[in-house]
């Protein structure tokens, strides 16, 4: 279809029976980063002032709900054995997994997107909003996500894993681009000041990380970010 990048064979890859302990541990921290993320506000309070009561009762919620569906295998990487086999058969995609994602991209867009909107806003006033925009824009943007996510309209959320090859690239390919581009923009934002020159700069930086590393996603040089053209077997998560 016109893709000139790296690319992967699913019958050249090593089929795990089953996942270790170590692996599925691994994937804990993941989905307690991704749920702990979810109330946008409360978290941008906690770059902006630290950890404080509020972020502390959220994180007890989300540890207790993550380790109770780890410990029955209701999260991505945390089942005892790999749900996904062949990346092209048309196997009903779970309910958990299609959660999980969904508020994986919400992480991954909602952040993103606000703080460049409050970068645009405080290059063209000079005036720092971002913390009004994120009170005011954050939930009707993780409604509309989390929409498109109840639809199966996001990649790897739909009703079926018949994609899972292609769109597994999309995912892991933007949480690429986005963490960078967020690590890079946060270090900025500490580091620079609240002017327009200073906001300007951090735009720029940002938008470019984000571009530079979509890039190499795109082309698959990034880990997981390979498509996988069809074959024998496959393993995901």
């Amino acid at each position: 279809m016109g893709y000139s990048g790296k690319i992967e064979y699913a019958e050249e890859r090593k089929i795990r029976e089953r996942n270790t302990t170590i692996y599925r541990m691994c994937h804990l921290p993941i989905w307690i980063w991704v749920f702990f993320l979810a109330p946008g506000p409360l978290t941008f309070s906690l770059f902006e002032k630290g950890f404080h009561l509020g972020n502390t009762i959220w994180l007890c919620v989300v540890l207790v709900g993550v380790f109770i569906a780890g410990y029955y295998a209701q999260l991505p990487g945390v089942e005892h054995r790999p749900y996904i086999l062949r990346f092209d058969e048309d196997k009903p995609n779970p309910l958990y997994r299609r959660v999980c994602y969904t508020f994986a991209w919400n992480a991954v867009l909602n952040f993103a997107l606000l703080n460049m909107a409050g970068l645009v806003y405080a290059v063209v006033t000079g005036v720092w909003r971002l913390k009004q925009i994120y009170l005011y824009a954050y939930s009707p943007l993780c409604a509309v996500i989390l929409f498109f996510g109840l639809i199966g309209k996001l990649p790897r959320v739909g009703a079926s894993t018949r994609r899972e090859g292609i769109e597994r690239r999309y995912f892991y390919g933007s949480v690429w681009a986005v963490t960078i581009a967020q690590t890079v923009l946060l270090i900025l934002w500490k580091a620079l000041p609240e002017t327009r020159t200073g906001s300007l700069v951090k735009l720029a930086v940002f938008v470019g990380v984000l571009a530079i590393v979509g890039a190499l996603a795109a082309r698959g040089v990034l880990p997981r970010t390979r498509p996988i053209l069809p074959g024998e077997t496959m393993v995901s998560d």
